[in-house]
């Protein structure tokens, strides 16, 4: 690094007058020491705009997440009443086939009944149109391979004419609610006979 002029000009015994009012003073800083603090300071920079972009990066992922949290609570947010509707629908179902038994049937042409039973059929027909509205279906797993994410075993049944492993008989229907099951089916899995 450089000395100063004036400590140049004492040193070297060149004599000086009273300092001239029209020279300029010199910063105190050399040109060496002025690099070095230029080159920390775009260290600074470069650190500061690292911490910038990953800052942006970890809130844009947070505002993503919140977002997928958000629509999944507006998709799933009924899914306690969904469970709950269910049960009704099953109820329904059954009275519906107990009722459709009775009216059939050529001994006892009651015609009370008999409108009893279409009005329960169009109550659970309107039922589930507003499931599939909302993005309730009921599963049909009969004749497909069970999946334990999708059903419950209750009992294996010997697999006459059909794969083991795939569902004989549904005892009690399942549902999904967009996709993501709500009930399991409670179903029957067929197996190979033993001898």
């Amino acid at each position: 690094c450089a000395f100063s002029t004036a400590a140049q000009q004492r040193s070297t015994g060149d004599e000086c007058g009273p300092e001239d009012p029209s020279e300029e003073p010199k910063h105190p800083l050399s040109d060496c020491a002025l690099e070095h603090k230029a080159i920390k300071l775009e260290e600074q920079v470069r650190d500061l705009t690292e911490r910038y972009r990953r800052a942006l990066a970890d809130s844009e992922n947070v505002r993503r997440r919140t977002q997928k949290f958000v629509e999944d609570a507006k998709l799933f947010g009924i899914q306690s009443f969904c469970r709950d509707l269910v049960e009704v629908a099953d109820i329904l179902e059954k009275t519906t086939e107990s009722a459709a038994g009775h009216a059939e049937e050529p001994s006892d042409p009651n015609p009370t009944l008999k409108k009893i039973y279409e009005g329960l059929s169009l109550i659970e027909a309107k039922l589930q149109s507003v499931f599939a509205k909302h993005g309730l279906q009921k599963m049909n797993p009969v004749g497909g391979r069970y999946d334990p994410y999708d059903h419950e075993i209750i009992c294996h049944v010997p697999a006459e004419g059909m794969q083991p492993g795939t569902v004989a008989l549904v005892t009690q229907d399942g549902y999904k609610l967009h996709g993501r099951t709500i009930r399991h089916a409670l179903v029957g899995v067929a197996v190979e006979a033993q001898e």
